[in-house]
């Protein structure tokens, strides 16, 4: 038998390092490139058994990432669904949808416009401004949020309509006022007949503290019941009213700008739940 020179009997030729790396570890080089920050180069130098096992870690983190986007995504929709259902099982519907003034009417030259996901009403003649609904309302719940950012009065009006426009003073409106006014003690939550009678009953003690400093959200809750309105003030009841003579029984709903300036005031998350006989 010949023996090749430099071949021992019974031992394999060796192979390089860098063929016998197990996946998943590095040769020196790589180490080495990894210790000085150099991701790439270390990627080079792996051989194709190692990126081949690289890569496949790769999509596996990714497969499961994107699962667990879809199961997070899977756990919100019933939530979203259910609350979308429940608002619309109850009766509650959006009179302002956050970007425009669809569904309402400016009466006036004062200024609405919607800001940042509110209404926002604002002197700019010193004179009456409305922003009054395109639909009219009988019985029903009203429910929004409202902010004075000066201190100048507002409100808002159940069983309305626009009467008129008076060159001096804007235009005319008729129907029962919800104050709403950004100073303690000036009665935030009362009724005011507008074209009538005045003031018909203002809030209770409790009821005038419930107003927030300015430039704070409140929450003003009102029910209307033919001559029946109660409203509430930040969860606190502030009148509860029978009107024994009302004009109207049923009418459009309305935002105010008073006469006289100095009016900035924001409406958002404005609800109705329409009530049937």
């Amino acid at each position: 038998m010949i023996i090749c020179a430099g071949w021992k009997r019974g031992k394999a030729p060796e192979r390089r390092r860098d063929e016998m790396a197990e996946p998943g570890t590095h040769n020196q080089d790589s180490i080495s490139a990894l210790d000085q920050g150099d991701a790439t180069t270390a990627v080079e130098r792996w051989t194709p058994r190692m990126r081949h096992s690289w890569k496949g870690t790769q999509l596996m983190k990714n497969i499961i990432l994107l699962t667990f986007g879809v199961v997070l995504s899977l756990f919100a929709l019933p939530s979203a669904l259910g609350a979308a259902r429940a608002s619309s099982e109850s009766g509650w519907v959006p009179l302002f949808n956050g970007k425009d003034l669809s569904g309402w009417k400016n009466n006036g030259e004062e200024r609405w416009v919607v800001e940042d996901g509110a209404i926002l009403g604002e002197s700019t003649h010193n004179k009456y401004g409305y922003l009054t609904t395109e639909k009219t309302y009988r019985d029903f719940n009203l429910r929004l949020r409202f902010k004075g950012e000066k201190g100048g009065n507002s409100g808002v009006f159940v069983h309305a309509r626009i009467s008129g426009l008076d060159p001096t003073h804007g235009p005319d409106i008729e129907g029962m006022q919800v104050e709403v006014d950004p100073n303690v003690g000036n009665h935030t939550g009362g009724l005011y007949e507008s074209g009538g009678r005045g003031w018909v009953i203002q809030p209770t003690a409790e009821g005038e503290r419930a107003l927030k400093p300015l430039g704070q959200w409140n929450d003003l809750e009102i029910s209307v019941r033919g001559n029946h309105v109660v409203t509430h003030l930040n969860g606190v009841q502030t009148v509860d009213y029978t009107d024994s003579a009302p004009k109207f029984t049923e009418g459009v709903i309305a935002l105010q700008v008073h006469t006289g300036g100095g009016v900035r005031v924001r409406w958002k998350d404005i609800y109705v739940q329409e009530v049937r006989p």
